[in-house]
């Protein structure tokens, strides 16, 4: 699990984090946004995670 803050909004739509410089997308989130998500796919130079819901 990772906190993450949205930094942008992707070409798609997602949100768009940094963590160690590598990129992570996050569905369902705005720029500005401060989430806890798990990483549910690694693809090359980026990764795909879903918010966590408490």
């Amino acid at each position: 699990m990772y906190e993450l803050e949205i930094q942008e909004v992707g070409r798609q739509g997602d949100g768009v984090a940094r963590v160690k410089g590598f990129v992570v997308f996050v569905k369902n989130t705005k720029k500005g946004d401060k989430v806890k998500a798990k990483i549910v796919k690694v693809a090359g130079r980026f990764a795909i995670a879903e918010v966590i819901t408490e």
